[in-house]
């Protein structure tokens, strides 16, 4: 049976589950069965409906083909406790229902669910009321997002209704406060990400309360060279002992950060440890407040709009709190190379590792607060596409930065004789809002990448748990790869010569002994 993509827009977790429901009552065989000697008419088995639902998902576009069976299993004890379906003698409730021959039927009741807004619009008091007629204020877009929907038309008409605005209100500001700035932000995010889903509006999704630019302002300036976000409160990382498991795992079996396993099945209890610390979280790593927004995005799940979805997906982790957004990060590359690592041992016999990462880590992913009927499947989706994409997706998306800067300059532009070196004091933190020299910004990252390595020396020279060996192969690896860093380090032999100097010299006596033999050849 043809399915319809459900499109992004308010209310599409309701809407899938209307439309999954909608095709199960129409397209879901009925028949006479025998039960306990008497028969039942109009009436169908466990295990046909989820035969019949199963191939229904995998073939539907707003799902696809990671759907398992026992999550079908799931979704028709969730028909059964909504009273989608009722057993043979009407009962209904709970969810009490498994893959067997126990018989169910359709109610006469309609399941259709109607339509409710998560939040009434305009309702957080710290958002203020915009008058009629009034626009919102919009930043310059240095990236045009690719025209659909007529969503460029949608733009330059909120750009245009924009300008005369800002010069208003420029006239009677005397500088650019933080709270203009961060607004510039909110602003920058709410129209780029209205013109991707290519919709009118995202308040039945997306509270603009929602939108915290110091999130976002953290998540573009503070990451390593791999693109990481990297947290200074190091009491909201990932514990020491996860991040040894997951890059034990990542690297498997090369890994350095963890000693090989000494035992049948260690490789198991690693990813075990690893699984119970994420699924332990009290809440999903996509946050309960961006649960509708990522529902909306599944939408763009479709081979001809990955790009559109990979964009989608840039913009919207930019929003999570810089510890999620580290912590997700981090999950989707260990699950991403033990999934295409072919030298990982196989975790489950009936289940191959992808599907194994996705069945165990989509929950504490995406889930409501509330627990939607399909929370399960639509996790599923948006993790297998989060595996295959991530490097992309957790990319910095700089155009972003370049428009707000290029807004700022245009009001700089608009009041250039009311700030000029007081601009600099609104951003005592973010180095994007000073311009440099293409010169100055080549020598930072010299320097910084220079730092950096610096710092892993240290780090290798401080180690106590390597040993003497380990600890000088690692050096000698270092010092072929930086000679330089390292030439400043130990600038002489003796200077490194006095980290290994209370250890005793290996086969002194040996030496000795063999210092007569050459005297006699002299002789």
């Amino acid at each position: 049976m043809e399915t319809r993509l459900v499109t992004p827009g308010p209310f599409r977790a309701t809407k899938l589950w209307n439309e999954v429901t909608k095709y199960f009552r129409a397209g879901m065989p009925r028949r006479k069965h025998r039960q306990h000697f008497k028969k039942y008419g109009n009436c169908f088995t466990a295990a046909e409906a989820t035969d019949w639902l199963h191939e229904l998902l995998k073939n539907n576009n707003n799902f696809g083909l990671e759907v398992t069976r026992e999550q079908t299993v799931q979704l028709l004890r969730k028909f059964l406790k909504n009273h989608v379906i009722e057993d043979i003698k009407g009962r209904w409730g709970s969810e009490n229902l498994e893959d067997n021959s126990n018989l169910y039927r359709f109610p006469l009741t309609s399941p259709v669910r109607s339509l409710s807004s998560r939040w009434p619009l305009r309702e957080n008091k710290n958002i203020t009321p915009k008058e009629p007629g009034s626009a919102i204020k919009v930043p310059h877009f240095s990236k045009i997002t690719p025209k659909k929907h007529n969503q460029l038309e949608i733009v330059e008409k909120l750009n245009n209704d924009a300008v005369q605005e800002d010069t208003d209100k420029m006239a009677q500001s005397q500088k650019i406060s933080q709270a203009d700035i961060e607004e510039i932000w909110r602003s920058t995010i709410l129209i780029h990400l209205q013109t991707i889903l290519g919709v009118p509006s995202l308040e039945s999704f997306l509270n603009p309360a929602q939108i915290f630019p110091q999130h976002i302002m953290y998540n573009m300036t503070n990451t390593s060279k791999r693109g990481v976000v990297v947290l200074q409160d190091k009491s909201e990382d990932l514990p020491h002992w996860v991040l040894s498991a997951m890059k034990c795992l990542a690297n498997w079996p090369r890994s350095n950060d963890m000693s090989q396993p000494i035992y049948m099945g260690f490789e198991r209890d690693v990813f075990k440890t690893v699984a119970d610390y994420f699924l332990s979280l009290p809440e999903p790593l996509l946050t309960f407040e961006y649960y509708e927004l990522f529902v909306n995005i599944l939408g763009l799940l479709q081979p001809h709009l990955e790009r559109v979805a990979i964009e989608a997906l840039q913009v919207c982790c930019l929003l999570l709190p810089p510890p999620s957004r580290r912590k997700l990060q981090l999950l989707m590359r260990m699950v991403s190379r033990m999934s295409e690592n072919v030298d990982m041992p196989r975790f489950h016999d009936a289940v191959g590792t992808r599907s194994l990462m996705i069945q165990t880590f989509s929950r504490c992913v995406l889930r409501c607060e509330e627990e939607v009927d399909l929370d399960e499947l639509l996790a599923t989706r948006l993790v297998s596409f989060l595996m295959d994409h991530h490097q992309d997706i957790f990319q910095v998306p700089t155009y972003l930065q370049v428009a707000v800067q290029d807004h700022i300059e245009s009001l700089k532009t608009t009041q250039n004789e009311c700030f000029g070196e007081d601009l600099s004091a609104v951003f005592p933190t973010y180095s994007y809002c000073k311009r440099i020299t293409t010169q100055e910004f080549d020598e930072q990252k010299v320097y910084t990448s220079q730092a950096a390595v610096a710092e892993l020396l240290e780090g290798i020279i401080k180690e106590q748990k390597l040993s003497l060996k380990d600890k000088k192969k690692k050096l000698k690896q270092f010092q072929k790869a930086y000679p330089q860093i390292y030439q400043r380090r130990f600038p002489s032999t003796e200077s490194e010569a006095i980290l290994f100097e209370d250890k005793p010299t290996i086969k002194q006596p040996m030496l000795i002994l063999q210092k007569p033999k050459f005297y006699s050849l002299r002789h």
